[in-house]
């Protein structure tokens, strides 16, 4: 639509609504007591059943005396029928200066239409707010992309797929929950503003706490908090919670970011894996009624059990038998062949990482654990007993993925503080003392993992983008959405 025509549809609105205020009916009311919401009353129908609904006028069908309109709330959609010599001239009137988007109350009495449509026959009907912009494109869909994803309100109501994802998020995250409290791990709250970042390799936001006069950053992981309550006794816990990271957007990266991690002492990676395994195929079964998840270009088996395969094999699987007994300029050279850029300040370890995340994980498709990943990598995990050079760890990558990394956790400290040290270099103020003073006064052997919520949100709808599964994704502001009414 140009912005003249906009104009002029928003100038009706206004219109009407100045006829309503002129048959005194206020445009924006106050609340209004349901029999219950619209899913409810469609399943509860019965023939000349009283009942009060309300919602948002979706369609409106002006048939002279007589008027059918749709009204949609968050569960779903109903009927309802107005007619001229049933709730009067006045009443009728002032319902036909209704535009869609409108949010109106009514009371009456349920009844079938030939047609066997279940609808409500209004006896009175209540202003309870006025749309004065136009539904996007007349209830037929929003196309632009960048629309959907700033004007989210808008995305849900005209796109009910979209609605259907998020209300598939919200059972995913629930079921989560219920899994967890089911298997006695107690749910806590660690801070999201903290004074040295921690539980990750990850650029932090930072910000100014002027009450204390010192430098603050948003957390980019809870694992170092959760630790602390291992230490102090709480031998399962878990928290949902939302991580920041001052880094890139990408179809799988957004800054703000919803992470599941757990722990639980006297466990081990071994633990954890089993656990993501019940976990995901029980969440999954529960809210998508199916094992068989993705899309249908796409699809992604999650029947137990999952292939585990060491992160060695992958790479000399897509590299070559001889890789790991290659030097550093013979890596170079080889990962340039395959189309990948290598830092020359790169180490062996790097270049190799470099080649799994863009050339191996992507390849896979269903589960897939991949252990015994290279120790300089996960600084805060366990070395594998039968070789200190890799840690006892897995990578649970599904949809060519990551969701979920499981550990088993280091509770030395003096190992902790030697890899600590390693990983600041001569910045000693990146070492985290108040962590190493927990485990030094004893930290229980434990499992640990992380799963990625709205990465498995993406997996389990078959979504292409991360945006996709978050209400309000982070975008670069854009000042000429502003509208004028």
């Amino acid at each position: 639509m140009s912005e003249h025509v906009d104009n002029e549809f928003v100038e009706q609105r206004k219109l009407n609504m100045g006829a309503l205020v002129g048959k005194g009916i206020a445009p924006f009311g106050r609340a209004f007591k349901r029999t219950g919401r619209l899913a409810e009353i469609r399943a509860g129908f019965e023939e000349n059943k009283q009942v009060a609904i309300a919602g948002r006028i979706t369609t409106f069908r002006d048939m002279g005396k007589s008027i059918f309109a749709d009204l949609r709330d968050g569960s779903d959609r109903f009927q309802i029928y107005a007619q001229k010599n049933t709730i009067g001239d006045d009443a009728f009137d002032a319902f036909k200066l209704l535009d869609l988007g409108d949010h109106v109350g009514v009371e009456g009495s349920l009844f079938t239409t030939r047609t066997g449509e279940p609808t409500l026959k209004i006896a009175n009907w209540t202003m309870l707010s006025k749309a004065l912009l136009p539904l996007p494109e007349k209830w037929h869909g929003l196309k632009d992309t960048d629309q959907r994803y700033r004007q989210r309100y808008l995305d849900l109501i005209a796109n009910p797929g979209v609605r259907e994802v998020f209300n598939k998020r919200i059972q995913i995250v629930r079921e989560i929950r219920n899994q967890l409290c089911a298997r006695q791990f107690q749910e806590v709250e660690t801070p999201m503003m903290q004074p040295q970042p921690g539980g990750a390799t990850a650029k932090p936001f930072a910000t100014h706490y002027d009450a204390l006069d010192c430098k603050m950053y948003l957390r980019i992981a809870p694992e170092l908090y959760l630790k602390r309550l291992l230490v102090g006794g709480f031998d399962k816990v878990f928290e949902l919670n939302r991580n920041f990271r001052n880094e890139g957007l990408s179809r799988t990266h957004n800054p703000e970011f919803t992470m599941m991690e757990v722990y639980e002492a006297y466990s081990d990676m071994r633990g954890m894996k089993d656990l993501v395994e019940e976990l995901i195929t029980q969440v999954a079964q529960t809210v998508m009624g199916t094992l068989i998840v993705g899309s249908a270009e796409a699809p992604i088996d999650l029947v137990r059990p999952w292939r585990e395969v060491p992160y060695r094999d992958l790479v000399m699987e897509r590299m070559g038998a001889d890789w790991f007994s290659l030097d550093k300029q013979a890596m170079r050279l080889k990962a340039e062949e395959h189309a990948l850029y290598v830092d020359p300040a790169w180490g062996v370890d790097e270049i190799t990482q470099e080649v799994y995340s863009k050339l191996i994980e992507k390849t896979l498709q269903n589960p897939t654990f991949v252990t015994r990943l290279p120790a300089e990598l996960v600084p805060l995990a366990k070395r594998c007993e039968d070789d200190p050079s890799v840690v006892d760890v897995f990578e649970l990558v599904i949809g060519g993925k990551e969701i979920a990394p499981g550990y088993s956790e280091l509770n030395d400290p003096l190992e902790q503080r030697r890899r600590f040290e390693a990983q600041a270099g001569e910045d000693a103020q990146k070492v985290d003392e108040d962590f190493l003073a927990a485990l030094e006064h004893g930290m229980p052997p434990a499992g640990g993992m992380g799963i990625g919520i709205d990465r498995l949100v993406m997996t389990l709808t078959g979504s292409e983008a991360i945006r996709d599964v978050i209400l309000f994704p982070q975008l670069k502001p854009k000042e000429d959405l502003k509208s004028e009414i």
